[in-house]
């Protein structure tokens, strides 16, 4: 395995697995030693039952690690049901209302989705009329404000020769195009990252499979998103008054046609809720993760600066190696399946993992390579695929090229700084809690990419 073993081998509270009995994926400090544990379960146990592990007593979850496997999935979400969807069935049948719902759960972007998109069809059409047009393909209408947002960040630190990239850069960015792309000011984004970081407690701090939280975690949660309702309702109310070129004001004046009406405020807050979610943590550690790859792989920040056309093979790859989001409890069994001559009931919970299911090397030769030729570059599964594809994917794929861009526009080289412990964060993203690079800045800025002359 070409996978550095940084320092962090040795202060994880895990000791790194040498066989079956040694992997936990889940535990204290597993982060430290994922891909070492991918390699096991890819050789021994490609499809991992986890005993009691299901949504109901008596029943059991499954790890998938094969790209395959995970392909397979995503791909039949009739066979292959969502959990979301079997939680939204369930409050249906219960006749909640959204609000109730929403009373009930604290989960805007759940009590939004049991009217809007209950069905399969109606979430393909939910994304197209919705997300499409701001985060999907529609997403290349922003350009130029983030190539003006990473332009900023940077003039910020250009003249120092060192920088925490994550604090100053890989996070920041996310934050200001989402804040942008919603229509919310950029002195807000304090508020809404403290929002984000509260949201996504389940997913970095939860337990097991399941990201369960204790009742104290939960009320700590709801109590850190008091008052991110009533800003985005704030925030329609204005924006019904006065529309501006941004997305809430869209969501304000769109009629969905799925449901012939336009859409509600509560409905409008869940939809920027997921948006909440799902545009800030990916970016942010894939640009981290790529920073790190370049200082890793000498030769590659100079070879991208010369020739551009490697850039979008660059992101991708290096998503499909170190993917942002690990893997997912996301997916239940509507009938009784085999994989890998596993036999897994109908009814059971499974854990797609994405981070095995990219280096797998069934799907992926030598996959711990970053391989800028390597054919089909974009088939990993870091976004999920099939109908239920991440819907800012573009987005996301947009931010990272041009961040880059600019980069390797007004940067001659970079490569690690002192400070650095290597520690990842708790969950199920892979990124270090900081990273500190040296850099030295561009006599003349390129301007080849996306960044800027003088």
């Amino acid at each position: 395995m070409s996978y550095p073993k940084h320092v962090n081998h040795e202060l994880s509270p895990m000791a790194c697995p040498v066989g079956l009995d040694d992997v936990d994926l889940f535990g204290d400090g597993a982060q430290e030693h994922w891909y070492e544990a991918y390699e096991i379960l890819h050789r021994d146990a490609p499809v991992l039952r986890i005993d009691g592990g299901g949504l109901t007593p008596g029943s059991d979850a499954f790890v998938l690690t094969k790209h395959a496997d995970v392909s397979r999935v995503v791909r039949d979400p009739e066979r292959f049901l969502s959990l979301t969807t079997k939680r939204l069935g369930q409050l249906a049948d219960q006749h909640q209302s959204p609000e109730e719902a929403y009373a009930t759960h604290h989960n805007l972007m759940q009590a939004s989705m049991l009217s809007l998109r209950p069905t399969q069809q109606l979430y393909n059409r939910h994304r197209k009329e919705l997300t499409d047009p701001w985060v999907g393909p529609g997403a290349l209408r922003h350009r130029d404000m983030i190539t003006g947002h990473a332009n900023d960040l940077l003039d910020q630190w250009i003249d120092d020769p060192k920088v925490e990239f994550i604090s100053r850069f890989a996070r920041p960015l996310p934050q200001r195009v989402m804040a942008s792309i919603l229509g919310f000011p950029l002195a807000d984004i304090p508020r809404l990252a403290e929002w984000g970081d509260a949201v996504v407690t389940p997913f970095v701090h939860g337990t097991g499979l399941k990201h369960e939280l204790t009742a104290e975690q939960t009320a700590e949660m709801i109590a850190r998103l008091d008052g991110f309702q009533d800003y985005i309702y704030e925030h329609v109310t204005a924006k019904r008054r006065d529309p501006q070129d941004d997305m809430v004001s869209f969501l304000c004046d769109v009629r969905y046609e799925a449901l012939d009406r336009k859409l509600t405020d509560l409905e409008i807050a869940g939809i920027v809720h997921a948006m909440i979610i799902g545009g800030l943590e990916t970016t942010q550690y894939a640009l981290e993760e790529q920073a790190q790859l370049l200082c890793e792989h000498p030769g590659t920040f100079e070879g991208l600066r010369a020739d551009r056309t490697k850039l979008r093979a660059f992101v991708e790859e290096s998503m499909r190696m170190r993917s942002p989001t690990h893997g997912l409890s996301t997916r239940i069994t509507a009938h009784d399946e085999v994989f890998h001559g596993v036999e897994v009931p109908a009814g059971s919970l499974l854990h797609l993992r994405f981070g095995a299911a990219n280096v797998d090397a069934e799907e992926f030769a030598c996959p711990f390579d970053l391989d800028l030729d390597r054919d089909g570059v974009s088939r990993h599964v870091t976004f999920s695929a099939g109908p239920r594809v991440c819907p800012g994917a573009t987005l996301s794929r947009l931010e990272q090229q041009i961040a880059w861009g600019v980069l390797l526009d007004r940067i001659d080289s970079i490569e690690y700084g002192d400070g650095n412990n290597w520690l990842h964060q708790p969950g199920i993203m892979l990124g270090t809690l900081e990273l500190h690079l040296r850099f030295d800045k561009a006599d003349e800025p390129l301007a080849l990419g996306t960044g800027r002359n003088g």
